[in-house]
């Protein structure tokens, strides 16, 4: 088993690159045929969202539009339960039809507000890309979430664009903490 240490934790390996790649390609495929004749605006949560949404991206051959945003909250490392504010929503999405493009979805804090805020601007539509689910860990059911990558346990995943620290996030696999 391939093992890793990121800081001071040891993980191991739980989505190879490869799998990652083939369900990313399966949900362009959906959202081309989903999209065809629209273009949409892919709007990216950084930092974490970001090689999930390069990846996605090539395999969008619809017309479409990109836009990061970043979402800041009152505490560091832990879900302070408070979402701070939107940065870089872009101005004017209101008859857009908008896909939001997430990392990981947990307990649904940040992306309820996200959604929240996007819902006022009057898109078109909206609905939300993850790559993980944690289903388990929820505490805010998300109608809006329509594409999902992988549902996985509430385990503590780092890699391909998911940190510990700000580390991890450049591992070209997704793994997991061998260790609470």
């Amino acid at each position: 088993m391939h093992k890793i240490k990121v800081e001071d934790k040891e993980f191991e390996i739980f989505l190879e690159n490869d799998t990652i790649n083939k369900r990313i390609r399966l949900l362009g495929i959906q959202m081309n045929v989903d999209y065809e004749g629209k273009c949409p605006l892919f709007i990216g949560v950084l930092n974490g969202s970001f090689l999930f949404m390069a990846d996605l991206i090539k395999e969008i051959t619809v017309p479409c539009e990109i836009a990061f945003m970043r979402v800041a909250s009152y505490e560091g490392q832990s879900s302070s339960g408070k979402v701070k504010e939107l940065i870089g929503l872009p101005e004017n999405i209101e008859g857009r039809d908008v896909i939001i493009v997430e990392d990981i979805v947990d307990t649904g804090l940040t992306l309820t507000h996200i959604l929240k805020t996007i819902k006022e601007k009057k898109p078109a539509s909206v609905s939300v890309s993850t790559l993980l689910l944690k289903p388990s860990a929820l505490k805010h059911k998300i109608e809006d979430l329509e594409y999902v990558g992988f549902e996985i346990p509430n385990e503590f995943v780092v890699g391909y664009g998911l940190d510990y620290n700000g580390l991890g996030r450049n591992l070209n696999d997704i793994y997991r903490a061998t260790e609470i």
